[in-house]
């Protein structure tokens, strides 16, 4: 395992679409928590062979409600147990709202050498449907902060298909981000989530997202433009210039090893046909076992070779990399073509096989969810 992950499980107040687990800043763990992040990575580093690590990302929640000094404690506990390579991505997600110049040179001179900043938008309409807590002069100010700050791997995270969102709003909230000139862009398509605010809402009738017509124009007319600005569409969700794309979130796609911590989290190990574990989202019953000196991650799950063969195209076709075709053979013993006739019968359209590698289209993408369900 060469990737570290850890869950800040924190926020000011939950966003009503957001389905990740966090908790409210108030809880009385918060102030605690970074000790016991420290005491999990001591004991994880008694019975886990992982490092050094290349990729460090601290997700959340809002990991930008530590400290600097508290991320500081943590990189430098890492960087002792297991090692961090010279060549390290160490990500942290931030909200603008909660970020002055101070922090964020902090945060640099703590290692952090990768942001990703949750803009979701610069028109203050939007960030008041998504209930926000920052406007967009926050977010502006944000990214000003950064760069003087000495962020040079700045990623924004941003959303289409918004409730009352225009394709002409979209196309000149995507011309207001690339006037700043982030390194990557994530643009999500909103979801109604399960068991979130906004599910309710929608349920209701009050909330109406883009029709499935209009997000896919924003989805075409968003890759079309951040084509011509020099982005690679690179993953369904990302755009990065050359040698930006984010090197943690490729660990996950192409079925790496990796280290979660924090309620949430997840860890996967490859040997065999691979093994998941899962620390529950549970605030309480994470402090419990730390206090116990317990690790309290549990067994997920364990994958056969068909269930492995499966996951492997699953990840592998979020990516415009696709699947190499040379190493499914030698891994599974048979091509992805040999594996599943029928799947690939069905997606023929939308699947191709170039150079060796098998990939989606782009209208592919567009149906990912559904195409991908034959190989499943």
């Amino acid at each position: 395992m060469n990737a570290l992950y850890l869950h800040i499980p924190f926020c000011r107040r939950k966003c009503p679409y957001c389905d990740f687990f966090s908790v409210s800043q108030t809880s009385p763990v918060f102030q605690e928590y970074p000790r016991l992040l420290i005491a999990h990575l001591r004991l994880l580093a008694r019975q886990e062979q992982a490092g050094p690590f290349s990729t460090v990302f601290f997700g959340g929640g809002t990991p930008s409600l530590l400290s600097p000094e508290s991320v500081d404690e943590i990189l430098s506990e890492v960087a002792c147990l297991f090692g961090l390579a010279s060549d390290a991505e160490v990500t942290l997600e931030a909200n603008p709202g909660t970020l002055s110049f101070e922090m964020l040179s902090g945060f640099r001179s703590a290692g952090i050498n990768r942001l990703s900043l949750g803009l979701q938008s610069l028109q203050d309409a939007r960030l008041k449907v998504l209930g926000r807590l920052h406007t967009a002069a926050e977010g502006l100010q944000a990214v000003e902060w950064a760069r003087k700050a000495g962020f040079d791997n700045l990623s924004c995270d941003l959303m289409f298909g918004l409730p009352g969102q225009s394709l002409t709003a979209l196309m000149a909230d995507v011309e207001a981000v690339l006037a700043l000139q982030p390194e990557h862009l994530s643009y999500y398509g909103l979801t109604v989530e399960e068991g979130t605010p906004f599910e309710e809402l929608h349920r209701q009738a009050v909330l109406h997202p883009a029709t499935e017509d209009l997000a896919t124009e924003m989805y075409l007319a968003l890759d079309e433009r951040l084509g011509v600005a020099g982005y690679e569409h690179y993953e369904i969700s990302n755009y990065a210039r050359p040698g930006h794309a984010c090197r943690h979130n490729e660990v996950y796609w192409r079925r790496q090893g990796y280290l979660g911590l924090g309620p949430g989290a997840h860890s996967f190990s490859e040997q065999g046909w691979g093994t998941r574990w899962e620390i529950p989202p549970d605030i309480d019953r994470y402090v419990q076992a730390l206090r116990e000196g317990r690790d309290p991650r549990i067994y997920l799950e364990s994958f056969d070779r068909s269930g492995a063969m499966a996951e492997t195209l699953y990840l592998g076709l979020r990516e415009a990399a696709g699947v190499d075709e040379a190493r499914f053979r030698e891994r599974f013993g048979q091509g992805v073509a040999e594996a599943y006739p029928v799947a690939v019968e069905k997606t023929v359209d939308y699947l191709v096989y170039e150079k060796g590698r098998w990939h989606f289209t782009l209208s592919g993408w567009l149906l990912y969810n559904h195409l991908i369900q034959n190989f499943l």
